[in-house]
């Protein structure tokens, strides 16, 4: 649902700068999102190692694929109150909205990266038992000047 509604935000932004004879074709403009994450108290490092062992390739992966163009990982360095905490944020480039909402890998590419099923779907059950929350925020660029 959410892939859906982010496309449908892509399409109209689209026709509304195609209107006003701003940018020629806005689906073909790298598309930007901020994903959160915020663990329980203390293990947040437990959550990061397992992100980086059982997510991270697969960001990878299609960063090599051509769909990624960028990847940042960034924590806060002072905490915040609780209902605005997170614990790491993940900015991720993708080519074009269509290589955001294109999904993730073939089942082979899975099975290259990940050979041991067992292991894999335990450590990512405990990677999002630890987890409080997690949000998408999909961004748009605001044109300050225009040229």
């Amino acid at each position: 649902m959410t892939r859906l509604f982010i496309l449908l935000v892509a399409v109209t932004a689209a026709a509304v700068q195609s209107i006003r004879g701003q940018t020629p074709n806005p689906m073909e403009r790298p598309a930007t999102v901020d994903y959160y994450y915020k663990a329980k108290w203390g293990y947040a490092d437990e959550f990061l190692r397992l992100f980086l062992k059982n997510h991270y390739p697969v960001l990878k992966k299609q960063q090599e694929k051509g769909n990624i163009l960028r990847i940042d990982i960034v924590k806060p360095r002072y905490h915040a109150t609780e209902d605005g905490r997170w614990d790491y944020r993940v900015t991720l480039v993708y080519k074009n909205p269509a290589a955001m909402l294109a999904g993730s890998l073939t089942e082979a590419e899975l099975r290259q990266l990940y050979p041991d099923k067992t292991v894999f779907e335990r450590e990512e059950q405990r990677r999002f038992e630890i987890l409080i929350a997690h949000w998408d925020i999909p961004l748009d660029t605001v044109e300050a000047e225009k040229k």
